[in-house]
């Protein structure tokens, strides 16, 4: 490996000039963001989520960059690429040599177009464990492993001096990619990595555990420490929710460790919708009250209308219907009738009243006995806590959020990773602050791509009570060029946070289908020689769970098993 003078300087350089970052995930389906500056005080790098990994150079974000830079004056702006679901994309641009230069070339387009600063690599998970782990087997994904670090090579040489960064998962389990020999070939290229030390209990558990404790998010940044990730690149994730799921039976007597039902199909891995998450928004963190609710008269229901169903259930995303989706799965029992499952919003206001802190392991959780519902979540004084504990003690080099509009209710959480950032100023060394650099990495110049061998991601209570010249039309997520009215989209949320980066727990509405997915600009055409290596297994398994056309061609990633990508209700 190869260093320039520059690139061994500029860890001194950092250490004794930056602060502490603070990154924070901007999603379209929670697009409400701070009015004023005191609320966004601290952020210096804003992450646009997502654009999909096999049409990176194509990406139009819904709000202009250029927004977001007047609003965050002194914030870097980056695009995040793939996240929770998108495993068909990352499949199509890692599977050869040839598709992994098509991809660097197609962010670096994407970066020009925009003007982006940079870029967010969110691969849930290279290696496998992704949404369709139970389709595809991990032995199916094994050359991802390999792959990753080659992918993220050639990003680096095709953006120059731009922004590298890569959301990595919290759960050890989830590190397939990520061991010592692996690590070092991933660390050189990558200015930051975004640790998801959240969704630490997910759909796949048994037992109720936090979801984002203080010792559990230590732990996960100690895993990482172990295999060599530099401390200086490092950003501890926090998440702006708080996840419940329905336990087997009454936990009160021991609410942490108790038996939950299945929050998963065995064999599908299905979301049976036991299970999910609830941001801190206006329409979560109010009361509702029944007498200022109107009947609906278009089939739409819920907080942000304030209107009530004329007859059947007002499912979680806010419409009207009878089926077992409207009437089950964080159904809006206030809003509706017919709702099957437990009330989970009247749930969450007892739960935001009435949570128990865990001092040891440093988590906020409740129990519901009558809805029999466990609740797990962070609050501002445990955000101290985590800068405390974690940031200082291992001077990592900054935090970062998923996601901004989820925190909308007061903006609490992020004022108070903001006053911390502020706290820390230059105590600890914290791998730049943003901007351009004059060398590569700041660890030295990335690997060249190699011939991968490959066929050619004290204690309070929650409270209840621009410039536009783009070359390209804004057009919000409810289709309007002024965004929704209200807090937040009304929209189903196509995004579910983990796992921002999403989250893992993300899923994509039907109607929300984006374009059908190019691979590389025309510039670039993809050889016949470049089809997809499905084996007849896997393309079965893609196939069954609807990831492929009639004719083989893999959809787009609304489409894509349906995978519903939301924070409202999580899947994981």
């Amino acid at each position: 490996m190869r260093f320039s003078l520059a690139a061994l300087v500029a860890p001194v350089l950092l250490a004794a000039s930056a602060t502490a970052r603070f990154v924070i995930y901007a999603d379209e389906w929670h697009p409400t963001r701070p009015t004023s500056p005191e609320d966004r005080a601290g952020v210096d790098h804003v992450v646009l989520a997502f654009a999909m990994a096999n049409a990176t150079f194509a990406y139009q974000p819904k709000v202009p960059i250029s927004t977001f830079k007047s609003e965050f004056p002194n914030a870097k702006i980056m695009i995040a690429v793939g996240g929770w679901g998108d495993d068909i994309g990352f499949f199509q641009v890692s599977k050869s040599d040839a598709t992994i230069q098509q991809f660097a070339a197609g962010v670096a387009t994407m970066l020009t177009n925009t003007g982006a600063d940079g870029v967010d690599i969110d691969w849930e998970y290279p290696g496998g464990n992704g949404a369709d782990y139970k389709q595809v087997p991990n032995s199916e994904k094994i050359y991802q492993i390999e792959a990753f670090p080659k992918l993220l090579a050639a990003t680096r040489t095709a953006i120059g001096n731009k922004l590298l960064s890569i959301a990595v998962p919290g759960k050890q389990g989830d590190m397939m990619a990520f061991t010592k020999e692996n690590g070092a070939k991933i660390w050189t290229s990558v200015d930051y990595i975004n640790i998801m030390s959240y969704d630490l209990m997910n759909r796949r558990d048994n037992v109720t555990k936090h979801h984002s404790s203080v010792t559990d998010s230590h732990q996960t940044i100690k895993n990482y420490l172990a295999i060599g990730a530099p401390p200086e690149k490092i950003n501890l994730g926090f998440a702006y929710y708080a996840k419940y799921f329905t336990t087997q039976g009454d936990c009160t007597a021991k609410p942490l460790g108790c038996p939950i039902v299945l929050a998963e199909d065995p064999v599908t891995g299905k979301d049976l919708l036991t299970s999910g998450a609830y941001t801190f928004e206006k329409s979560h963190m109010t009361p509702v009250d029944p007498a200022s609710l109107k009947p609906s008269f278009d089939g739409t229901c819920g907080p942000e209308k304030l209107t009530k169903c004329a007859t059947g259930c007002c499912s979680q995303y806010g419409n009207c219907g009878t089926s077992p989706e409207h009437c089950s799965g964080a159904c809006q029992h206030a809003f509706g009738t017919g709702c099957t499952d437990p009330d989970v919003a009247g749930s969450w206001q007892e739960a935001a009243k009435n949570g128990v802190v865990d001092d040891v392991a440093g988590g906020k959780y409740y129990f519901d006995a009558e809805n029999k519902l466990f609740w797990t979540w962070d609050t501002p004084e445990l955000i101290t806590r985590k800068f405390n504990d974690i940031v200082k003690k291992e001077k990592l080099g900054g935090v970062m959020a998923w996601s901004l509009g989820e925190d909308s209710f007061d903006w609490s959480h992020v004022k108070q990773m903001g006053a911390e950032i502020k706290k820390i100023g230059n105590a600890i060394y914290g791998g730049g602050g943003g901007g351009e650099k004059e060398a590569g990495p700041v660890h030295g110049e990335a690997p060249e791509v190699e011939d991968t061998g490959i066929e050619s991601e004290p204690e309070t209570e929650p409270k209840t009570d621009a410039d536009t010249d783009t070359p390209y039309d804004v057009v919000w997520v409810d289709g309007t060029a002024d965004g929704p009215e209200g807090d937040g989209s009304t929209e189903p949320d196509p995004s579910s946070s983990s796992d921002g980066p999403g989250p893992e727990n993300q899923e994509v509405q039907p109607g929300q289908e984006q374009a059908a997915p190019v691979i590389a600009p025309e510039s670039s055409p993809i050889s016949s020689s470049d089809d997809l290596p499905f084996s007849p297994e896997y393309e079965a398994a893609l196939r069954a769970v609807g990831a492929l056309d009639k004719d083989g061609t893999a959809l787009a990633r609304g489409r894509r098993c349906q995978l519903k990508r939301r924070v409202k209700v999580a899947g994981l």
